[in-house]
């Protein structure tokens, strides 16, 4: 068996401003959705933020839950929490791919989304990795979420610099017209 590698993680955000997340969890396997869960709210609160918690039935659901409540733009940023543990069918490689994939889209369109959902062989791999003062990937995706929410911010602050032309020099269709005195 080997052995588990150190890896970098970066300082835990803080906020000082408003900052509101919402978890979507799976709990498929209820132990494992709890532990997640309890890292996630944990590293939320560390970081000055607030949470809501909604529950979908499995993983394939989390990013519609998501998309659905990021059209109301309550939310800064979205956790998504759950477990798939590979079983006899192919349906394993269905709900890991078609899962993740829709959560890339989701953080391609500006969500900003930490993946929480684990992909596993076996319960013993998701315990270790669920459980809070292991592994803590139910932690790992609340900070990654609050990463790419200070990113977000960072770029879409008033006065950042834009490429391409300014204003000025766009002329609307009906605004030329007008400008020539044909309107």
């Amino acid at each position: 068996m080997a052995t588990a590698e150190t890896h970098y993680t970066l300082p835990r955000p803080r906020f000082d401003e408003k900052t509101r997340l919402l978890i979507v969890v799976a709990p498929y396997y209820k132990d494992i959705a709890d532990n997640l869960l309890t890292g996630a709210k944990a590293a939320i609160e560390a970081a000055h933020a607030t949470h809501d918690v909604i529950e979908v039935p499995g993983a394939l659901e989390i990013p519609t839950a998501i998309r659905l409540a990021s059209a109301k733009r309550f939310y800064d940023g979205f956790v998504a929490l759950g477990c798939v543990i590979r079983g006899e069918t192919t349906h394993y490689d269905t709900v890991c791919n078609d899962s993740s994939r829709a959560l890339t889209l989701l953080g391609l369109e500006g969500c900003c989304i930490g993946n929480g959902i684990l992909t596993v062989e076996n319960r013993p791999q998701a315990e270790v990795r669920a459980d809070p003062d292991g592994q803590n990937k139910g932690g790992g995706a609340a900070e990654a979420a609050m990463h790419l929410i200070t990113i977000k911010r960072r770029f879409t602050k008033a006065g950042t610099r834009r490429i391409g032309p300014s204003s000025e020099h766009i002329l609307m269709a009906a605004q030329a017209k007008k400008d020539q005195g044909t309107a």
